[in-house]
């Protein structure tokens, strides 16, 4: 079933692309959350002695937040306001970044981080849903490439940018900084977009339709599926019950579907449209994409981690180790956003293939170098890694988003943000939970252990990676066929 109609109203280029750079900037500002954390816990750790399960819900804690408010936000942005929505979330990821910065404590800080969460869930679909709505054809395509380079910039600067705020702020509230750095920067994103953001449609007398039964079944679903993750780190202490919440996921899930089809049979407009998913292209896109942010989040994070606590290198210096990443990666997303309507899904497997090779360069150049030249061998293979990735990310999106009405757009991108947060918290989980069982396998406990026990917990960690950037380009490789298939089947 279709969303109601919106009344559109036209902008002339000027507004259209300055409102673009404030979404853009504000997605960075939310995406820079996601990686530039993960220096910090050592220092975080240090300064509350804190478990590595309150250090795992942190990070992951954060995903599972803003993966839970995106779905019901794009719903609200595509019936009421985006622009009001955006605003309104930015406001509150100013405050909640303040409240990180201010914590007493590691139980403080996760609940600051999971309404941080909520935060960057509110203003995600909001970027999404405007991005669709104000482009077309090859111009959304250079749009969704500049915000693709924008968030594989974001993705990949995150632990450089952690790592210079520790290094400004010293090694114990040098972690705060990361969260300060927020407050102003926010502040400027709310002036901006008071200022050029447009409102991109007329207000509506229409009454607000969010299938509050529907959001209650999702929600269980989410959680269902993800705390089993979230409390998995590797330590004798994890509870095996936990798995069987993953039974619980299957009966949420099957309510879910049961009560959307219910809904929409009835007349009124369901949380997420089934329909979505019978659109081939936004299908295959959206279990691809999930699939590759399930391993390159848990990348930088594993990379990280082996370089502060194998190698003993500052946070500021195993941060750096992504920059090259990063810049390929907005080099690769810009030529992404410009050859993709004429190259198409096989731009986005090549890429995933990069990528790759990237990550098997890079756990050779961990195993196989001298400590001194560790770190300058692994940047080496981030930044042949980066390319590809920007292959992935922005052409993706365009090709997952090509089928879907505008007046969907917010919807159907916050379906697709959602699966890159449970497939970021899944792989980020699974990686660490690999990383630390090998540490407490071969050292007895998560304590300082030699360079050979991490060289095993980062090659096992690594693994994960490996496998789902396999599970993506299995898909890519598959969904091409479909592609080539349709063409056949028409001309």
């Amino acid at each position: 079933m279709s969303q109601p109609p919106t009344e559109e109203i036209p902008l002339d280029p000027a507004k259209r692309w300055r409102a673009f750079w404030v979404c853009v900037a504000v997605a960075a500002l939310t995406i820079l959350d996601l990686t530039k954390v993960n220096v910090a816990l050592p220092s975080i750790q240090d300064a509350f002695d804190s478990t590595s399960t309150e250090l795992q819900l942190i990070v992951v804690g954060y995903v599972l937040a803003f993966g839970l408010t995106l779905v019901p936000a794009g719903r609200i942005g595509d019936q009421w306001s985006r622009r009001a929505l955006f605003v309104i979330g930015l406001t509150l990821f100013t405050l909640t970044s303040l409240a990180c910065a201010l914590a007493p404590s590691s139980g403080v800080l996760l609940v600051a981080r999971l309404l941080q969460g909520v935060a960057a869930g509110i203003q995600m679909p909001q970027v999404i849903g405007l991005i669709q709505q104000l482009f077309r054809g090859p111009e959304r395509g250079r749009a969704f490439g500049l915000f693709g380079a924008t968030i594989g910039i974001s993705t990949a600067f995150g632990p450089t940018l952690g790592g210079l705020a520790i290094a400004i702020g010293g090694p114990v509230d040098g972690w705060r900084g990361i969260f300060w750095m927020n407050v102003p920067l926010s502040l400027i994103a709310i002036g901006l977009a008071v200022w050029l953001l447009p409102v991109t449609r007329r207000r509506s007398t229409r009454r607000l339709a969010l299938d509050p039964v529907g959001v209650l079944l999702f929600g269980v679903t989410v959680v269902a599926l993800m705390w089993p993750f979230l409390f998995t780190t590797g330590s004798p202490d994890d509870n095996p019950a936990r798995w069987w919440l993953l039974v619980a996921f299957l009966i949420a899930v099957t309510a879910f579907v049961a009560w959307e089809r219910h809904y929409a049979a009835s007349g009124r407009h369901p949380l997420v449209p089934l329909t979505l998913f019978g659109v081939g292209t936004y299908r295959n896109g959206t279990l691809l994409i999930s699939s590759y942010f399930a391993a390159l989040p848990a990348m930088f994070l594993l990379t990280t981690l082996y370089l502060q606590h194998g190698l003993g290198l500052a946070p500021v210096y195993a941060g750096m180790v992504g920059i090259g990443f990063a810049l390929m990666s907005a080099v690769g997303s810009w030529l992404g956003g410009r050859l993709v309507n004429r190259l198409g899904r096989p731009l986005v497997v090549w890429g995933i293939v990069a990528v790759l090779g990237g990550v098997g360069l890079l756990v050779l150049a961990a195993l196989a170098t001298p400590p001194g030249i560790t770190p300058w061998a692994m940047a080496a293979a981030m930044t042949i890694g980066g390319m590809g990735g920007g292959f992935v990310i922005a052409p993706n999106q365009t090709l997952t988003l090509a089928d879907i009405p505008a007046r969907q757009g917010g919807l159907a991108g916050s379906v697709n943000q959602l699966s890159q947060r449970v497939g970021t918290a899944v792989g980020t989980a699974v990686g660490l939970s690999l990383f630390y069982s090998t540490i407490y396998r071969e050292n007895g406990s998560a304590e300082s252990a030699d360079l050979t026990v991490y060289h095993h917990a980062y090659g096992f960690g690594m693994v994960s990676v490996g496998i789902f950037l396999a599970i993506a380009f299995a898909i890519g490789v598959a969904d091409l066929g479909a592609r080539r298939r349709k063409r056949r089947a028409l001309g």
